[in-house]
């Protein structure tokens, strides 16, 4: 076989071409919005939701997946014709799918057959194939199994993620954040509250406040079943549960190689059903869809805030939402799904209620 000169004149103009397109989608779209969610005046404590879920697809994973696009590409490993593969549940594919539809190559995204109907549809939506195994631990073999098999490049945003951002700036979505919060009443928060599925996005923030020099303390909620809480707890990269998490685009059965436990100064655990209670009550509360990854999120935030209440600290707390809940009417905002899940969402619902109504954080036992 003759050696591959990527170096080639060809290559360069097709790469280059490749970069101009995936920058002019960034430049297209405008920064996203930071929500305020109204709470009573008197706390003086303010909460932001920054809407990942306005990008072109729709949620967070379109910054990850630009960014691992933008790593591939000047590493010299897409080129003209290489087939794009990914493990992953759901919204990176999706979002995947639509940098490689741009740059007119095939994508394969290998995830568990549980995802939701409505994350395969929208990945078939921007041309990607969809490839199935029956449990998550196994979409990382079978990933790189299928691009050794195709020629391909397999993006692994499980590596990828934490340095394919730059953590120092350059837009990223700490940068954004905190200008955002420039004229808000505290403009450096007290807390950020993230949840974390690669750690791409925890190890970016928990970077950018440290390079700042910011006060600012990072929490980082985790599901059910996931391996990150425990695995930090212990102090040990090899941990893992070998479970599923119920709430997509977080909570992994394994530490994964982009989570950095070092920049992260406390993990909270949320259990499923208070996350699917939390999701419906912004939606009751704002009228604004999000899913179980938003909810994760929310009952973290309540969480610390009511504790700055109890301490009678004023400032902010901001934290993600991170993608629509159209994406999950078949799960997380259907009666159904959740019964059959085991849920029981009465008490976490009444944990919310009594919070908003008085301050005070008395979630259920156990």
């Amino acid at each position: 076989m003759q050696p591959v000169d990527r170096s080639c004149a060809r290559t360069r103009a097709w790469v280059d071409e490749a970069m101009r397109r995936v920058q002019a989608d960034a430049n297209r779209s405008a920064d996203t919005h930071l929500h305020v969610l109204e709470l009573p005046a008197e706390w003086d404590v303010q909460v932001y939701l920054k809407d990942e879920s306005v990008h072109p697809t729709g949620s967070l994973k379109h910054r990850l997946a630009r960014s691992l696009f933008l790593y591939a590409l000047a590493s010299g490993w897409i080129t003209d014709g290489t087939t794009v593969v990914e493990a992953s549940s759901g919204s990176t594919a999706v979002s995947e799918a639509y940098f490689a539809r741009l740059l007119g190559l095939p994508f394969v995204a290998v995830m568990p057959r549980s995802t939701s109907p409505e994350k395969v549809a929208l990945i078939e939506r921007e041309g990607g194939r969809c490839h199935f195994v029956e449990h998550g631990g196994e979409v990382y073999a079978e990933a790189e199994r299928l691009a050794a098999a195709t020629g391909g490049h397999y993006l692994d945003q499980f590596t990828y993620a934490e340095r394919a951002t730059d953590w120092r700036g350059n837009n990223n979505i700490a940068e954004s954040i905190l200008a955002q919060l420039a004229e808000e009443p505290h403009p450096v928060p007290e807390w950020i509250v993230v949840g974390a599925g690669t750690g791409g996005t925890s190890a970016t923030i928990g970077r950018y406040l440290r390079y700042r020099r910011l006060a600012t303390r990072l929490a980082v909620v985790d599901p059910e079943g996931s391996a990150f809480l425990p695995g930090w707890t212990a102090g040990d990269p090899s941990y893992a549960t070998g479970a599923g998490s119920r709430i997509e685009g977080i909570g992994r059965p394994r530490m994964e190689p982009s989570f950095v436990p070092s920049v992260i100064d406390r993990m909270v655990p949320v259990p499923d059903a208070a996350s699917v209670a939390a999701a419906r009550d912004l939606r009751e509360r704002t009228g604004r869809w999000a899913g179980g990854s938003t909810g994760t999120n929310l009952w973290g935030v309540y969480q610390v805030v009511a504790e700055m209440l109890r301490a009678g600290c004023a400032g902010s707390v901001v934290t993600l939402l991170c993608d629509g809940g159209e994406r999950y009417r078949h799960s997380y905002y259907d009666d159904a799904w959740v019964a059959a899940q085991g849920m029981d969402l009465a008490p976490y619902t009444a944990t919310l209620d009594r919070f908003v109504a008085t301050g005070v954080w008395s979630p259920p036992a156990g």
